[in-house]
């Protein structure tokens, strides 16, 4: 097949969306496919193929409710002139995704969707871009979805777009598949004897790192909690993380540790190995990759309920789901208390966080990896090409 993903930000920009993208694109390649990622022109990208991937970069920014900057003709003329067989436009509310839904009618192959949670739902600004939406989705021939519970599911039901497949999301095999040494990231940073927390995500100051560093202040036990991110938008909130975390240090007089870290890939996937728990306090999720992350290293996570978190606890039975406040913003806020007290309750139970991790990787093993779930997209554009 030659298939066309598009996708507002791509690599070597790092983010949820971007792993989707990248891990069924290369995949798909290695599979025998054609396969070009149309995106945003970004610097530092090489030029040529990424992965074996071909990149059409365009420069462009807006989406339909905002308004569109740059070559937007360029985009909507590669589209229909494209030579494809199967298109799939990943995230609503972008211009990749936008444009290309004024042309579903004159595109010569078929096309689908992955809304990606529809973060702007609940946005006055998007009050009519979402009373549009429910005829554009329906001429998609499918909408691909990573859950049957969060807003974008929720949404197209209740406006009656059926055209609907469920692809979660997952973990990569090749960074998991074997257990590794779980001890190396304690050496190496001095973590003996002490409980360990991991949180995963970019310092853009809604991945809950403040909820976070606030609960480990806030526990009765000795604790370390390591906070893995970039900053994928200038500083952000690591100059704020880094203040909290050493109050939290010192309020304690040492028995509770901060540690915010951007390692390279694999001290990440050292880092899921070797915690004792994975927490996710973020304020906003469609389907966290970082739960699969955890499912696949053997590490049981305590959650706020954000995205589907609480599907993909109940799918792999190796989560905590603690009670969360749900702003009219669309913003999630985990209640601090809970969130303490659910952390300490497994960390305080060794026998049940062993049944936690050994289920979440079995079911990881089952139907979460990159390729499994590669192979479900791979069908869905057979079935969209075959007319199913």
């Amino acid at each position: 097949m030659r298939i066309l993903h598009t996708a507002e930000l791509y690599a070597p920009v790092l983010g949820g969306a971007q792993e989707v993208v990248r891990q069924i694109s290369e995949r798909l390649v290695a599979r025998g496919h054609e396969v070009t990622v149309a995106t945003t022109r970004v610097a530092g990208r090489a030029a040529g193929p990424i992965g074996g991937v071909q990149i059409a970069e365009f420069d462009i920014a807006g989406n339909a409710a905002r308004g569109f900057t740059g070559e937007a003709e360029r985009y909507e003329r590669f589209l229909l002139e494209g030579d494809f067989d199967v298109m799939l436009n990943y995230a609503a509310q972008q211009w990749t995704a936008d444009l290309a839904m004024g042309l579903l009618e004159r595109l010569p192959y078929p096309a689908l969707l992955a809304p990606c949670g529809f973060s702007g739902l609940l946005d006055p600004a998007y009050r009519d871009y979402f009373a549009a939406l429910p005829e554009r989705a329906a001429r998609y021939r499918e909408l691909i979805l990573h859950s049957t519970t969060y807003r974008d599911a929720a949404f197209l039901r209740e406006h009656g777009v059926a055209n609907t497949r469920l692809i979660p999301n997952g973990a990569d095999e090749r960074e998991f598949g074997e257990p590794g040494d779980p001890g190396a990231f304690r050496r190496a940073h001095d973590l003996h004897g002490v409980p360990l927390l991991l949180t995963v995500g970019g310092h853009t100051g809604q991945k809950g790192h403040r909820e976070a560093i606030d609960a480990l202040g806030q526990m009765r036990r000795r604790a370390a909690l390591v906070l893995v991110g970039n900053k994928p938008f200038g500083r952000g909130c690591s100059l704020s993380c880094d203040v909290r975390g050493r109050w939290v240090g010192a309020r304690s007089l040492g028995r509770r540790r901060v540690l915010a870290l951007d390692p390279p890939r694999a001290g990440v996937v050292e880092a899921y190995r070797a915690a004792d728990l994975f927490v996710l306090a973020s304020n906003i999720e469609c389907s966290p990759i970082v739960l699969f992350e955890a499912m696949a290293s053997g590490t049981p996570f305590v959650s706020a309920d954000v995205g589907n978190a609480a599907e993909i606890a109940e799918w792999s039975d190796s989560g905590v789901i603690v009670p969360t406040r749900h702003g009219e913003d669309g913003r999630s806020f985990v209640e601090s208390a809970a969130l303490v007290d659910a952390v300490e309750a497994l960390l305080a139970d060794v026998e049940r966080r062993r049944a936690m991790a050994a289920a979440g990787r079995a079911a990881w093993r089952r139907q979460f990896t990159w390729d499994v779930i590669s192979r479900r997209y791979e069908a869905a554009y057979e079935d969209a090409i075959a007319g199913r």
